[in-house]
């Protein structure tokens, strides 16, 4: 099987943020733009991801999926707010392949098999944000801004029992820090899951990348700073001051390194990684 390349677009008030720990957000811009660009580009997914949980009751972030669904042809995921199966036939209405659920589930389990039974388990993605304790892996939801109190483990373990189609793991203390994944983190966690594993959160370089697909052997990696900041146009920030300052530090930190979809890919195959090209 191909290894997958995803995009995640984290949206709040309309737009593209991002930040650290799944904190500090800042804002890079129009989601549609950094959508359309990254399929241009060659990359295999795209995951809207709401991380203000506002997707009830509010139509913003359904119009970005229908906006890409008709002007973008790769698989498009889409996560936050999703509480119930109206929720579900609503985001896969207007043009998304798969779901992601993460907050809802947690406090209500028995959605993964109702959603899995109605939708089919591949459109049930379940996205877990995790944190290392003196005990082992916290579940955490809300964006990282609730504990659980839930072991890591035992809820991978159920979830996969209720039919969860596919496990999305955010490494939130490795999550926007660009210094490299959690690589004890996945390699534990591949041992047992029987579904597709992507893992998120902590890639800075390509050689990150590589790492964890050589050692972890997941099905997919999702990726946010590495690509955006690569590809924010220079046009699109103001002055070089203030809260942008950092913004523009960062895209000049990956311009140095020239960091594309197409040289990721061509690296990972080069290393005997089997990706689309």
């Amino acid at each position: 099987m191909f290894k997958r390349i995803i995009a995640r677009l984290d949206i709040k008030n309309n737009n593209l943020v991002k930040g650290i720990n799944l904190e500090g957000l800042r804002n890079l811009g129009d989601p549609k733009y950094f959508a359309l660009k990254y399929y241009e580009e060659g990359i295999d997914e795209i995951h809207y991801q709401d991380i203000v949980a506002s997707l009830y009751d509010r139509n913003s972030i359904i119009d970005y999926i229908s906006y890409t669904a008709q002007n973008v042809f790769v698989i498009i995921s889409v996560g936050g707010g999703i509480r119930n199966n109206e929720d579900i036939d609503k985001v896969l209405r207007s043009g998304a392949d798969k779901i992601s659920m993460n907050s809802a589930v947690v406090k209500n389990p028995e959605l993964i098999r109702i959603a899995s039974k109605v939708y089919g388990n591949s459109t049930i993605s379940i996205n877990i944000e995790t944190i290392k304790t003196f005990k082992g892996y916290e579940v955490l939801i809300d964006s990282g801004r609730q504990k659980t109190g839930l072991d890591l483990n035992k809820w991978i373990e159920k979830i996969q029992t209720l039919g969860a189609g596919e496990i999305n793991i955010t490494s939130i203390s490795h999550e926007g820090k660009k210094q490299g994944f959690d690589i004890n983190l996945y390699k534990m966690v591949k041992k047992y899951v029987s579904v597709p594993l992507i893992a998120h959160g902590g890639a800075g370089d390509i050689d990150h990348i590589l790492e964890l697909f050589q050692t972890c052997d997941v099905d997919g990696v999702a990726l946010a700073s590495i690509l955006h900041y690569s590809y924010l146009e220079k046009n699109i920030l103001l002055d070089n001051q203030g809260k942008n300052y950092f913004i523009n530090t960062e895209k000049e930190m990956y311009d140095d390194k020239k960091i594309s979809i197409n040289k990721i890919k061509k690296i990972l195959k080069k290393n005997g990684i089997k990706v689309r090209i």
